[in-house]
């Protein structure tokens, strides 16, 4: 028997099955947000197409949707950006110039980053009290950063590393400065590593929790999945209808970018992997 056609078979039913396991929780949260009746899945209850439960959450001056949504996608965007510029300063450094300890450096970000955020969270909390920044913009900001920057800079460094240091050479030798070259010569050439890093800095940030729920007090500066977790305490009941509808429409946002931009994130990270 011919080995392609036994292994064809396993590979697509495999893979079927892995993205049934993967889509089928997010089926679940869009019928139920679209459906009256959050049980429909029992004999007894039947499965009514509504739009109330999104229009209440958009509607609803009571659950500050629109605001916890505006607060993520500014805060993550902040995140992202100020984290890749660093992470990009950083990247160029340790693949252009000659720093004794790279390689340590390197280890000790990515270990620093494996500490659990519970067990750093109380010591932030009393850091943003001091600075009177709990429940603003800076608190979830300066700890995403942090949160953030080992995977940025891991990733940069290693696309960085594949770029011709002769561009550098060339570059001060017309007198460039070494900002000027980052600038002008790496980051364009870099561009496609510089997105897909930006954009799951974006996405990490978007979907974290701990800080969010320890560091903010109301809708002001809360981001969304705290947000749609504490649907429960407004309601004096759990709305898993609304709930759903929610966590849908918190989840386009990345969904989007990711069919938008799925070329360039697997690029950024698949072309410095690969040394051509």
């Amino acid at each position: 028997m011919n080995e392609d056609a036994v292994k064809r078979p396993i590979i697509l039913a495999a893979a079927a099955v892995t993205i049934l396991f993967c889509l089928a929780p997010f089926g679940y949260m869009v019928l139920t947000g679209f459906s009256r009746y959050p049980d429909f899945f029992s004999p007894d209850t039947p499965w009514i197409v509504t739009l109330s439960n999104y229009r209440t959450v958009m509607a609803s001056e009571s659950l500050h949707f629109t605001a916890f949504l505006r607060n993520s996608i500014i805060i993550s965007a902040a995140s992202a950006v100020i984290s890749v510029f660093f992470a990009s300063l950083a990247a160029y450094a340790i693949t252009r110039l000659s720093l004794p300890g790279k390689l340590f450096f390197m280890f000790l970000i990515l270990s620093l980053s494996m500490f659990p955020p519970v067990s750093l969270v109380g010591y932030l909390f009393k850091l943003m009290t001091a600075l009177g920044w709990i429940n603003t913009y800076p608190a979830l900001i300066l700890p995403y950063v942090a949160w953030t920057l080992p995977l940025s800079l891991w990733i940069l460094v290693s696309y960085f590393s594949q770029i011709p240091r002769d561009l550098d050479r060339a570059g001060l030798v017309d007198g460039c400065s070494r900002m000027q070259i980052l600038i002008k010569i790496i980051f364009p050439l870099a561009a496609p590593g510089i997105f897909a890093t930006l954009l799951l800095a974006f996405i990490f940030a978007f979907n974290e929790f701990l800080f969010a729920l320890l560091l903010t007090t109301d809708h002001a500066a809360r981001t969304i999945p705290v947000g749609i977790a504490l649907f429960e305490g407004l309601h004096g009941q759990i709305p898993w209808g609304e709930i759903m509808a929610a966590a849908t429409l918190a989840t386009m946002p990345v969904v989007v970018l990711a069919l938008i931009f799925q070329r360039r994130i697997i690029q950024g990270l698949t072309r410095g992997a690969v040394k051509e």
